[in-house]
């Protein structure tokens, strides 16, 4: 099996992915995670798609000479050195991956991938990743029960796919984490998809607060008031789960943490930290560089524009990283450097990336009344 991540988030820093604690890291000059969407490519047409992917490839992605200048780049960073995720679509896709994995291996970067949940991922495909040293590999889960989550992904059988996978992968030592997209749809599933995460010996559960772009526009969100008790109750599970828990585009989730645990008598707790354009860095199948999937704003390309210049140097992602640029109650709000609110849902909602985050149940109260929260 794979072995467990210890979970406490008391007293000292946890390592994060890459074994360096956070405050070892500077995001203003290096990310902890590089996506590359390798692809839009994928057999599956999933209800919250942020890539409104199709079956077929776009006929600009990066070629395989200008995937492994794109690696190069990443590897400029320096040490600690980003972690850098094959995402699409599906990566599979694209028949030079293992080329560029393997690439990947020989430059020192650290990779991960997230395979789409079709017949494309074999036994064969998943002992090629732990062969050319994919440190993890991230297996979307977004309902409990195969009907659930099969209706959710658009395809017939993906349940199984994930559960043969995550299966094989424990059985060859190769990490997996699972994906959960929380809507008004899946969000009753969570505590039957957590004890999935737990039976299949994930290393991480990661979930994802839904931003309305994409084929997502058309989902049904939650209410602020529904996504703070969803986040009190994933902060008090994972205390005692045998795997770790993140949040993407909920970083409320560290103001609520803080909160419980003072609530409690205990020290602030060490939860995530990376935000759109503040510890991650996307780029597209194309090469256009992005703060996030989730926050479609082109800060260049790798093309043209070097990738450290711009994660580093480009005015929108300085805006990001201030968080008294913010406007509104997330401006004000005296959480704001903990948590931000997610900027990729400001846009999305309003079209403004410093404005305040709609889900946030603070914010929806007004900061400036709920300073004790």
């Amino acid at each position: 099996m794979v072995p467990n991540h210890p979970h406490s988030n008391h007293g000292a820093s946890r390592p994060n992915h890459d074994g360096h604690t956070p405050h070892e890291r500077d995001y203003s000059q290096t990310p902890l995670i590089v996506t590359w969407e390798v692809t839009q490519a994928c057999e599956l047409s999933c209800d919250h798609c942020r890539a409104d992917a199709n079956p077929d490839r776009h006929p600009d992605e990066l070629t395989t000479a200008e995937g492994k200048q794109l690696l190069d780049q990443i590897a400029d960073f320096g040490s600690p050195q980003p972690i850098l995720v094959f995402s699409g679509g599906d990566p599979l896709e694209r028949p030079d991956l293992f080329e560029l994995l393997e690439y990947a291996a020989t430059i020192g970067l650290r990779t991960a991938v997230t395979p789409a949940p079709t017949s494309a991922l074999t036994e064969s495909v998943l002992d090629r990743f732990a062969d050319v040293g994919v440190r993890r590999i991230a297996l979307s889960l977004d309902g409990a029960t195969a009907d659930r989550h099969d209706a959710f992904r658009g395809e017939d059988g993906s349940f199984e796919t994930i559960r043969h996978a995550a299966e094989y992968a424990a059985d060859i030592g190769l990490s997996i984490q699972i994906n959960t997209t929380v809507t008004a749809e899946t969000v009753e599933d969570l505590p039957e998809i957590a004890a999935l995460v737990d039976e299949f010996g994930a290393a991480m559960w990661e979930v994802f607060f839904l931003v309305p772009i994409g084929r997502g526009a058309a989902l049904d969100q939650l209410s602020p008031a529904k996504a703070k008790e969803t986040l009190e109750w994933l902060y008090r599970h994972q205390r005692t789960a045998p795997f770790r828990v993140i949040t993407v585009e909920a970083p409320h989730y560290r103001r609520i943490a803080r909160r419980v645990e003072r609530d409690e008598g205990r020290s602030d707790p060490h939860v995530g930290s990376t935000g759109d354009g503040n510890g991650f860095v996307f780029v597209s199948h194309t090469g256009a560089v992005y703060p996030s999937g989730f926050l479609p704003i082109e800060l260049g390309n790798v093309r043209n524009d070097d990738l450290v210049t711009l994660y580093r140097d480009a005015p929108l992602l300085q805006w990001l990283r201030d968080p008294d640029q913010f406007h509104g109650p997330c401006g004000r709000c005296p959480h704001r450097t903990r948590c931000g609110g997610s900027r990729a849902r400001a846009h999305a909602t309003t079209g403004n990336p410093l404005a305040s985050d709609p889900l946030c149940a603070y914010v929806a109260e007004d900061a400036s009344s709920t300073a004790n929260d």
